[in-house]
Order: C-alpha cells, then structure tokens, then sequence
C-alpha cells in the first residue's frame, strides 16, 4: 500500500509541476514580471477607461438633452430644454 500511495504523490507531484510551469507561462504573469510592461499595460488600460467614459457620458447627456428637448408642455423645463438645445446649436 506504501507503494500505491507513493505512486499518488508522485503523479500528484508532477501534475502540479506541469500546472506550475503552465501557470508561469500565461499572459497575466508574463505582464506582472516587467515593471515596464505592468505600466504599459496600465496606462493602455487607463487610456481605454477614459475613451470609456467619455464615450458613454457623451451619449448618456445627449440623450438626456434630447429627451428633455421634447419636454415643451412644461413651461420651465421647457424653456431651459428650448435654450439649452439653442446654445448648443450656436456652438457648432
């Protein structure tokens, strides 16, 4: 039975090397090794949740300001929409 058990331990041992090497290989970790790539890859990241967030804000105000626009039965949301849409028509 000793033998049978040591037979486990050393297949388990190998499984866990090969799964140890695997893991020193993937992307994330080769990233994680370099100081200068982790900040490459930082600053990527950080310029695509910028471009992020000014893309969906764009979309998200002028949604908002179009559907406001069409809000002219209330007399001072009217208004504000009516010279809001105005202004920003005279800036382009």
């Amino acid at each position: 039975m000793t033998d049978q058990s040591d037979a486990e331990m050393k297949h388990a041992m190998e499984r866990l090397t090969q799964e140890l090497e695997r893991l020193n290989t993937h992307r994330f970790v080769r990233v994680h090794s370099s100081t200068w790539r982790l900040l490459s890859f930082q600053f990527m990241r950080g310029l695509a949740f910028g471009l992020g967030s000014v893309i969906g804000a764009t979309l998200l105000v002028s949604t908002l300001v179009w559907w406001v626009a069409q809000i002219e039965f209330i007399p001072v949301i009217g208004e504000w929409a009516a010279q809001l849409v105005e202004e920003m028509q005279r800036t382009r």
